[in-house]
């Protein structure tokens, strides 16, 4: 591999998994992709993937690098699984261009309440570990095929949750659904809404799984930003990205001076028949 990609695995538990290099490349993608955005500023979002599937008995025999951290909580559903996670107080650019100096590989401990970092180096995961594995947990227990979680700073779905209307259930899905037929199709379950709480929090992840548990893939975080889940980290990255061009055209049309129209009624539900759409 190139030193271009940051994927070199010299030393690296990359080493001759390309199953495993490939999956890295793409958090470090989509990594990228949020710092050229303008949604990762500093050390903002997280990215944590579920990596179990694809995990062999060479890394499951390796010795940790770290001793046992508490997780905060006793996530059964997680016993024998692995993780990918962006290190805590690691810029998402970092991420891009050396994703296993800037991220690593953990796994849960029998106990399912720790973790122990296995690769490559001790680079402790994001401080919102326990509301991504909550999740984890909450997703393996429904059975769902999703492994990967995102959590971003979208500029204009951000500003949306400045006002209080957009908050309420719905509101600005319908809104976003309306500015342009692709943020139906591609995010046919909307967005979720859940009241500003404590970044990191228990409370934070109970409410996230909540609204998930509603049927939502992506839900905001009010004032702060979304967390997002799918079968893997690129279609997370493209929902939100979906979601937050729609909110780009509605601003768009309220900075050159009118409200914007939106499809009507009519025509979304015309759109939902045509690409038998869920909601």
């Amino acid at each position: 591999m190139s030193g271009k990609s940051g994927l070199d695995c010299d030393g690296s538990v990359l080493c001759g998994r390309p199953v495993l290099a490939g999956k890295i490349s793409e958090v470090a993608e989509v990594a990228g992709y949020l710092w050229q955005k303008g949604w990762a500023e500093r050390n903002g979002g997280n990215i944590t993937v579920n990596i179990t599937d694809i995990v062999d008995d060479g890394i499951r025999s390796m010795c940790p690098v770290s001793e046992v951290k508490s997780i905060g909580a006793v996530l059964p559903n997680l016993k024998g699984c692995y993780f990918f996670c962006k290190g805590t107080n690691r810029r998402m650019r970092d991420l891009a261009g050396r994703p296993m100096e800037n991220g690593s590989i953990i796994r849960i401990t029998d106990d399912c309440a720790g973790y122990e970092i296995v690769a490559d180096k001790p680079v402790l995961p994001t401080s919102e570990l326990p509301s991504h594995l909550s999740v984890h947990n909450y997703l393996i227990g429904k059975g769902s095929p999703y492994k990967a979680s995102l959590h971003t700073h979208p500029i204009e779905l951000v500003a949306l949750t400045h006002s209080g209307k957009f908050l309420e259930k719905d509101v600005a899905t319908k809104l976003l659904w309306s500015m342009i037929p692709e943020t139906k199709a591609f995010c046919p379950r909307g967005l979720g809404m859940v009241p500003y709480m404590l970044p990191g929090s228990v409370a934070l992840a109970d409410a996230t799984i909540k609204a998930i548990d509603d049927d939502y893939d992506v839900v905001m975080w009010e004032k702060h930003g979304v967390f997002a889940v799918d079968n893997d980290i690129m279609a997370a990255f493209d929902q939100v990205d979906v979601l937050n061009k729609a909110a780009q055209i509605y601003e768009a049309g309220r900075n050159m001076g009118f409200e914007p129209e939106g499809m009507s009624d009519a025509e979304m539900s015309e759109l939902t028949k045509a690409f038998n759409l869920p909601k």
